[in-house]
């Protein structure tokens, strides 16, 4: 399964451990939206390509 996680801030320790606990097993990668200007279009293709989206806070 393909796991998307998008980080509206910087993760800490908590939510490291959380998603790396829910990518085992997983094709997972992560978006940033805290790193600077965000491409919205390729963000939206991500999200279609994954079967879950997981969205931090």
């Amino acid at each position: 399964m393909k796991v998307l996680h998008i980080l509206r801030s910087e993760p800490d320790e908590t939510v490291e451990k959380f998603t790396d606990s829910l990518s085992t097993d997983n094709t997972a990668s992560v978006v940033g939206l805290y790193d600077g200007p965000v491409d919205w279009p390729a963000l939206v293709d991500k999200i279609f390509e994954n079967d879950k989206v997981i969205c931090w806070w």
